[in-house]
C-alpha cells in the first residue's frame, strides 16, 4: 500500500548507519513520519538481521523487513577510502546521522562527529551504545539481554524470590533506545531550527532499560530497599495483576479505592471491600496472598470474556492476557491501524506493525517496503552527483553493491 501523504517530517534527510535493532527502530519511526531515511549497510553481507532466519517470506528475512520499511538502502564498503568518501558526501547533504556501531568505529572510518561537522555544521548526530559514551563501561559491547540484567529489570521480572531470573519477553532496551534516539533527534533538530547549530546526542541500552523502572526506583529512594520479582503483581498497589479464569488469564487493575470497591461488587463479594485485611491498599499489600486466593476462587468459575464484560460494566480496568496472534486479530488493534499492509519487491504485500503515533492530518506515511540489499545504491549515488561510469567502476571494484534483478513473487 502506498500513501500520497508526505508526513510531518517530509524534507528531513537522515543517514542511518545502524544495524540489528536499536538504531533501525529509531530510523523506522523517523521514516514512518515522512523523513527520507537512507540506510547504509556494510559490505559484505549488510545488516545482520538479513540473515536472522527463520522466519522468512519468499526468502526475505521477516526480522529485517519489520524494522526497515520506508527506508532507501545503500550498500558500501565502509573500510575503503572511496566508500568512506561516498558516505561523507551523503552526510554533507543530510540533517541527521543515526548510528549504533561500537565506540570508536566511526572515528576509525573518518566519520566522527567532529570531522563531519566541519563541512556540515548543522548536523544532528545521534549515537546509540550499550552503556553510553562516558563512564567506566563506555567501551563495553552491549546487548538487550545484558542491559536488562544490569538495569535491574531482570531483578524485577519473574515468578518470585528464589526463581531463576527472567527477562522481559521483548527486547525492551533495544526498542526503547530507538524511541529515545528518535525523540532526542527531533529535539536537537528543533533547536537547530532556532540556532542553526547541530549537536551530538547519545543514549544507550542501559538507560533505555533503566528508564522503565520509575516505580521501583521511587521505592528504593524512599525506603532504601530493592523490589523483587512478583510475577504480574505490582510492588505498591493491589489488586493489580493477572488472575486465573475458567479458560485463561485476566488482568485486573484496581489502582484506586473506587475501583477496589467496584472489583468487590463485580466479584459478588461486596463485604470484602470493608474486610480489615483488604479495606485499604496498605492492608491489601500486607495480605496479598490471601487477597489473590480469595479473588481467584471466584474468577475461576467463569470465562475470561465473561469477566471482561462484568468488570467493564463495573468500571474497573480489566483485560485478557492474549497471545501475539490474538493481539494482531483484535478489532482495537485493527481500528488503530497497528496492522498495515506494505509492498515489498520480493516478498509481495505483507503485514507490518503501524506507526504508534496518530496525527490529525493523517497517520504516518507508508511509501515502500524494506529495501533489498543495495537496492537504492545507484539512485542515491546519482543524487550525489556520481556519473554512471563512476557508479559502474565502484561496483566493479567492490566498493558498492548494486541490487540484484528483481524476481517476481511466486
Amino acid at each position: 500500500m502506498t500513501e500520497k501523504r508526505k508526513g510531518p517530517l517530509a524534507g528531513l534527510r537522515v543517514v542511518e548507519l545502524a544495524h540489528v535493532m536499536a538504531g533501525p527502530v529509531g530510523g523506522l519511526l523517523l521514516a514512518d513520519m515522512g523523513a527520507d531515511v537512507v540506510k547504509v549497510e556494510k559490505l559484505p553481507g549488510g545488516d545482520d538481521t538479513r540473515r536472522t532466519v527463520p522466519p522468512e517470506i519468499h526468502g526475505e528475512s521477516a526480522s529485517f523487513m519489520i524494522l526497515n520499511r520506508n527506508k532507501r538502502g545503500v550498500a558500501v564498503d565502509l573500510k575503503s577510502a572511496e566508500g568512506q568518501a561516498m558516505v561523507r558526501r551523503m552526510i554533507d547533504k543530510a540533517d541527521v546521522v543515526l548510528e549504533n556501531y561500537r565506540p570508536g568505529t566511526m572515528e576509525k572510518m573518518g566519520l566522527s562527529f567532529d570531522r563531519l561537522r566541519e563541512t556540515n555544521p548543522g548536523l544532528v548526530y545521534c549515537k546509540i551504545t550499550g552503556f553510553g559514551i562516558t563512564g567506566p563501561y563506555a567501551q563495553r559491547a552491549g546487548y538487550d539481554l545484558i542491559s536488562q540484567g544490569m538495569s535491574g529489570l531482570m531483578g524485577l521480572t519473574g515468578e518470585g524470590p528464589g526463581r531463576p531470573p527472567v527477562k522481559v519477553g521483548v527486547p525492551v532496551g533495544d526498542v526503547t533506545a530507538g524511541i529515545l534516539a528518535a525523540t532526542g533527534i527531533l529535539a536537537a533538530y528543533i533547536e537547530r531550527l532556532r540556532s542553526g547549530e547541530g549537536q551530538y546526542i547519545d543514549t544507550s541500552l542501559l538507560e533505555a532499560s533503566l528508564v522503565h523502572t520509575y516505580w521501583p526506583v521511587a521505592l528504593a529512594f524512599a525506603t532504601g530497599q530493592s523490589a523483587g520479582p512478583m510475577g504480574s503483581a505490582h510492588p505498591v498497589a493491589a489488586p493489580y495483576q493477572a488472575f486465573p479464569t475458567k479458560d485463561g488469564w485476566l488482568n485486573i487493575g484496581a489502582m484506586s479505592q473506587a475501583t477496589w470497591v467496584g472489583t468487590c461488587k463485580a466479584l459478588g463479594l461486596p463485604d470484602m471491600a470493608t474486610d480489615p485485611r483488604f479495606a485499604t491498599n496498605g492492608a491489601r499489600m500486607k495480605h496479598l496472598a490471601e487477597l489473590v486466593e480469595t479473588m481467584s476462587v471466584v474468577l475461576r468459575t467463569r470465562s475470561t470474556d465473561d469477566w471482561v464484560t462484568v468488570f467493564e460494566t463495573a468500571g474497573v480496568p480489566a483485560g485478557p492476557v492474549k497471545n501475539m496472534k490474538q493481539v494482531l486479530d483484535d478489532p482495537q488493534t485493527r481500528a488503530r491501524d497497528m496492522v498495515i499492509r506494505v509492498d515489498h519487491p520480493v516478498a509481495g504485500e505483507i503485514d507490518a506493525l503501524g506507526l504508534p503515533i496518530k496525527f490529525s492530518n493523517g497517520n504516518g506515511v507508508t511509501r515502500r517496503g524494506a529495501p533489498l540489499y543495495g537496492q537504492h545504491t545507484a539512485e542515491v549515488m546519482r543524487e550525489l552527483g556520481y556519473a554512471a561510469s563512476d557508479i559502474d567502476r565502484l561496483a566493479d571494484a567492490g566498493v558498492v553493491h548494486l541490487h540484484r534483478e528483481l524476481q517476481p513473487v511466486a
